[in-house]
Order: structure tokens, then C-alpha cells, then sequence
């Protein structure tokens, strides 16, 4: 099947045009392509695992997407940054300071996913994967569940809740608290920051959902309780799939223990 694609180096917009014809669709909502072999087991690790684990209501509410998996994405170098097409598909690795993890663009209409696999763990892979179906989910996240997600922020905010999820989120966060008013308010940059929050914290609940991960005490990490009640509430509006689970004591009563 990847030998249906030009090997060279080509702009994600040009490979997601090349790929559409190849892509393997799994349901009406989301198809496939893999620009490099992969066995069944791979396929499995790559694509029916993490797909899997998503939660059924939040499927429903994402536009159609494909995810494409490349060798490697190669950033642009520094004097071609203004330019819009962003990254490269590329079967030769790049220099360390140029390579993508991934990239998204739109073809036809529909979303695509552009995954660099080559050199990278399968658990590498799943925090992207997550981390990029999150960003889309916080684009078309229902008013009601955003809503919910906002005054769990506002409350963290009032109380000076210190940490965050991710570096994203935690890096906005630290510019709204220094200004020191309005921290709760509809502000262009309150709205910036509690966007990278929900979409930070979809992440993390969608990754746990799939995945047995530890989330490691730091200085920038959000407390735990806090933590806890964001994804109980991710948890009310997208339960996670039959059979799957995302606190322990789930887990235990799940596998009958």
C-alpha cells in the first residue's frame, strides 16, 4: 500500500491529498493509512487499540478524521516558518531539532492526522495520538461541558490553585496569574488558557482511559484533588467505552477484584 504514495519529501496538505484514495476506513467516522509496513500487531498497537478506548459520546462529536502514520515530520527551518503548510512527510530522519511528533491539516473536507512512528515508542505514539484527538475534542466540546470545565477553573483560580496539566496550559496559566486581576473573567487571555486547560486535561484522561500512566508529582503539576475532580467531570461527559476504566477502584471492579 505505501508504495501508492511518492516517496519524497512532501507538505502534509500534498501527502494527505496523495493518501485519500488509500485510506482504510474502521468505521463512517474514521479511516486510516500507514505510509510504512506494519504487521498486524503494529496495526493493532497503532490503530485499533487507541481508537478503541475513546470514549463513544466524544467520537460522536468530532467532525470525520483519518490518521495517517509517516516514517518521520519534518519542521520547516527558520526562515520558511511563515510559511503555512507547516511541516513535511519525510522517509529519512531528520536533524533531531527539526522532527514533528505530528501535524494536522485538512483534505476534502475531512481532518487528518499525520503521526511520525519511525523511531518512536508505541507509548510515545499514544500520547500524541491522545494529545491530538484532545485538541480536536476541545474545538467541538458540547457548551454544557465546557460550561462545567470553565467554573472548575475559575474556583481553581479564586483559590490560587498552583500547577496545571501540561507545559501549554501551565505556561498560559503563569501569564494570567501574574496580572493578578480579572483571573476569572471572559478575557481574551482567560479564554486562551482555560481552551489549553481543557484540551491538556482531555488529553490526560483520554491517554488514562487507554493506557496505565502515572502522572508525576512536580513544582508545575496540579494537585491531585484538583486533578481528580476535572476528570471525574470529563468522566460524567464522556464515559469511557464498556470494559474500560480510568480511576483504580474502576479498574478493580471491572476485572471482578
Amino acid at each position: 500500500m505505501s508504495s501508492q504514495v511518492d516517496p519524497r519529501p512532501l507538505r502534509v496538505e500534498e501527502f494527505a491529498a496523495q493518501c485519500r484514495e488509500a485510506l482504510v476506513p474502521v468505521s463512517s467516522r474514521f479511516s486510516y493509512f500507514q505510509a510504512c509496513p506494519l504487521g498486524e500487531e503494529d496495526v493493532r498497537d497503532y490503530v485499533d487499540e487507541p481508537l478503541a478506548a475513546l470514549p463513544p459520546k466524544l467520537v460522536a462529536a468530532l467532525p470525520p478524521f483519518s490518521v495517517v502514520l509517516v516514517p518521520y515530520l519534518e519542521k520547516p527551518e527558520a526562515k520558511e516558518k511563515g510559511d503555512a503548510t507547516g511541516p513535511a512527510v519525510t522517509f529519512e530522519r531528520p536533524p533531531e531539532n527539526r522532527q514533528a511528533a505530528y501535524a494536522r491539516t485538512t483534505d476534502s473536507g475531512r481532518i487528518v492526522l499525520l503521526f511520525a512512528i519511525r523511531d518512536r515508542s508505541v507509548a510515545d505514539y499514544h500520547y500524541y495520538f491522545y494529545r491530538a484527538v484532545a485538541e480536536l475534542a476541545a474545538e467541538h466540546c458540547d457548551q454544557e461541558t465546557r460550561n462545567r470545565f470553565y467554573s472548575l477553573l475559575r474556583e481553581e483560580l479564586r483559590s490560587r490553585v498552583h500547577g496545571e496539566v501540561d507545559q501549554d496550559s501551565w505556561h498560559l496559566k503563569e501569564t494570567l496569574m501574574r496580572r493578578g486581576t480579572k483571573l476569572r473573567r471572559e478575557t481574551k487571555a482567560f479564554l486562551e488558557y482555560a481552551h489549553q486547560a481543557l484540551a491538556d486535561t482531555l488529553a490526560l484522561y483520554l491517554h488514562g482511559i487507554c493506557c496505565d500512566i502515572d502522572v508525576e508529582p512536580g513544582p508545575r503539576q496540579l494537585p491531585s484533588r484538583y486533578l481528580r475532580r476535572r476528570l471525574k467531570l470529563l468522566e460524567e461527559a464522556y464515559p469511557p467505552p464498556e470494559g474500560y476504566a480510568v480511576f483504580p477502584e474502576e479498574l478493580s471492579r471491572i476485572n471482578g477484584s
